[in-house]
């Protein structure tokens, strides 16, 4: 418990001295998604709940809180926050069929068999579980996309006021692509740096390279990696083409109120 301590006291004060008033701020954000990550998963224990109905609301929470804490109040972080909301419910749409179709929810053999002790009936759907977690481990990445796309729109809007839709959607487009590959690499390395574990266990075991492919656990984490890049990749036209109807639209309602 004390080591916790140091390292986040370590952390904050990292963030403080590089991020002055954006990083203490950005500490305290962290600190209330966490809260809310927390207060999710209990309700989620509850079978009267549904999973994927909470796990929205927090999106959405996390979403705002990240966004608007942050960035404050304005045209670009409004943008962001509704292409977010938008990829959201569309990434969620996906995330049931696919999840559906693979029959990646539930434990697989490797954790039962570290689980056999416990009673498993709790009447919780570990379908819907499975796509929570994906939806929850995605919505940083695509709040982080949205508002790096919807910044920079706005300033070049800001300097060219005279660019069309779809200049501006083809730059939003450049700049998301540029997002692309770290963003899609910081989930993959974030997921299978996770289950390196789970790789040396399935050497001392002696799977084969096919049984791998065919665990359970490794293709949930194959479906999970697949999806979350669907949403990072969904949220880069979304978030183009919406800012740039909304900076046009208002230049065109300003010439037809003159």
């Amino acid at each position: 418990m004390d080591t916790l301590v140091v390292l986040l006291i370590i952390l904050f004060v990292l963030m403080v001295l590089i991020g002055r008033k954006k990083g203490f701020i950005s500490f305290v954000t962290l600190f209330i998604n966490f809260a809310i990550v927390m207060v999710t998963v209990f309700i989620m224990m509850d079978d009267a709940v549904s999973p994927i109905f909470v796990t929205l609301i927090a999106c959405v929470c996390i979403s705002r809180i990240t966004l608007f804490f942050i960035n404050g109040d304005n045209k670009k972080t409004r943008v962001a926050f509704y292409a977010t909301l938008m990829t959201t419910a569309l990434l969620l749409v996906i995330i049931q069929v696919v999840v559906d179709w693979t029959g990646v929810g539930g434990f697989s053999t490797e954790e039962v068999e570290e689980l056999a002790i416990y009673n498993f009936h709790f009447g919780v759907d570990f379908t819907q579980v499975v796509s929570a977690v994906i939806l929850m481990s995605t919505i940083g990445a695509m709040t982080d996309e949205a508002i790096s796309i919807a910044s920079p729109m706005y300033e070049f809007y800001l300097h060219r006021p005279t660019l069309t839709l779809k200049e501006l959607v083809e730059l939003g487009m450049g700049v998301g692509k540029d997002l692309l590959v770290t963003s899609a690499n910081t989930l993959f390395f974030a997921f299978f740096g996770g289950y390196l574990a789970l790789f040396v266990r399935f050497y001392d075991m002696d799977y084969s390279l096919s049984e791998v492919i065919n665990a359970k656990v490794f293709a949930g984490e194959v479906v999970t990696i697949i999806l979350s890049g669907t949403g990072i990749i969904l949220i880069i036209p979304m978030t183009a083409y919406l800012t740039a109807f909304v900076l046009t639209r208002k230049e065109k309602d300003t010439e037809k109120s003159d």
